[in-house]
């Protein structure tokens, strides 16, 4: 028995790296990359168990500018998530396409350059919403309380880390 499942799970693996890799997904309603990042526009938003005004409402998001990741579309319903990966669906109106960033460790040192080195003009706590001003490669310029800098990607929920904005 053991044989028969190396053997197959040898043929998946050849054939799966002889298919070409496919192209990036596309959202059927707005022909945009899924999944893909946005925030809330709103300060107030129902989350529902499916697209529809009919179904039922499972929390509540209550934070304007939170990012969100956009993971399938319907009519004028997006499915997202959060950084903790709970999801639903949510009526396109109370979405932006303002980037936004969520701050994921700590005292996340806001930099006058993208390098360690320069001189650090800000600290953000956990759980700061910052605006993503742009990304490079490994650093992010964002706004938040008055301030920009420069971030690492890694310290950040709100782009994927190959992600480059401009």
């Amino acid at each position: 028995m053991k044989s028969v499942l190396l053997l197959l799970s040898t043929l998946l693996l050849s054939a799966s790296l002889a298919w070409p890799v496919r192209a990036e997904e596309r959202g059927p309603v707005t022909n945009l990359p899924l999944p893909r990042f946005v925030s809330m526009k709103a300060s107030e938003g129902n989350v529902r168990r499916g697209p529809s005004l009919t179904h039922r409402i499972d929390w509540v998001f209550k934070r304007e500018d939170v990012p969100l990741e956009i993971t399938a579309e319907h009519g004028h319903w997006r499915r997202v998530r959060d950084r903790d990966g709970a999801g639903g669906w949510i009526h396109y109106s109370l979405l932006s396409g303002a980037r936004t960033a969520i701050v994921e460790q700590e005292m996340l040192d806001l930099h006058v350059r993208p390098d360690p080195s320069s001189m650090v003009v800000a600290r953000l706590e956990l759980g700061v919403i910052a605006r993503i001003r742009s990304c490079g490669v490994e650093w992010c310029e964002l706004s938040a309380g008055g301030y920009d800098g420069w971030a690492p990607k890694s310290g950040i929920w709100g782009v994927k880390p190959e992600e480059i904005l401009e």
